[in-house]
């Protein structure tokens, strides 16, 4: 089996498609695309320069014809280019608001599950590391301070 097709079906079958793949099958859907309409359009020409030599129809009125079918062929080449650009930042947008669901709902998951099993999360270490330091501080102010000679009280 060639490598692209056991790594499209490896990625259908994870259900992970990297970006780079993703572009790299839209491109190519995309030149498949092009090549498929420059074909059609070569085969239109040919049939019309076809009809022309049976039908003796006016080689100018053919022309304008010809013209005018790239005109649209080309307008609506522009449309769809459009379309896709415009579906793909919906795309992109809407992958970017699951990846941040996807990370929230995989945080929570693992919050509960450290909190059903009694594991600290690694924010709540860091607070108790910031307040055991607090403390220790607390404690060297006051073991300094009785160290300290006590001064002489005058008797007035």
């Amino acid at each position: 089996m060639p490598a692209k097709k056991k790594a499209v079906r490896r990625a259908r079958t994870t259900g992970t498609v990297s970006v780079q793949d993703a572009r790299r099958r839209l491109a190519r859907t995309w030149d498949d695309t092009k090549d498929a309409l420059g074909s059609a359009e070569a085969r239109v020409e040919k049939q019309v320069r076809g009809l022309l030599k049976r039908g003796g129809v006016d080689t100018k009125k053919a022309t304008q014809m010809l013209e005018a079918w790239r005109t649209k062929a080309e307008k609506e080449r522009r449309y769809a280019v459009k379309q896709v650009e415009a579906k793909l930042v919906m795309l992109q947008s809407r992958a970017k608001k699951e990846r941040r669901a996807v990370a929230r709902m995989v945080d929570e998951t693992v919050q509960g599950a450290l909190a059903a099993l009694n594991i600290p999360s690694r924010q709540e270490v860091h607070e108790l590391t910031r307040r055991v330091e607090e403390l220790s501080k607390k404690i060297d102010g006051f073991r300094r301070a009785s160290a300290r000679p006590a001064a002489p009280r005058v008797n007035a």
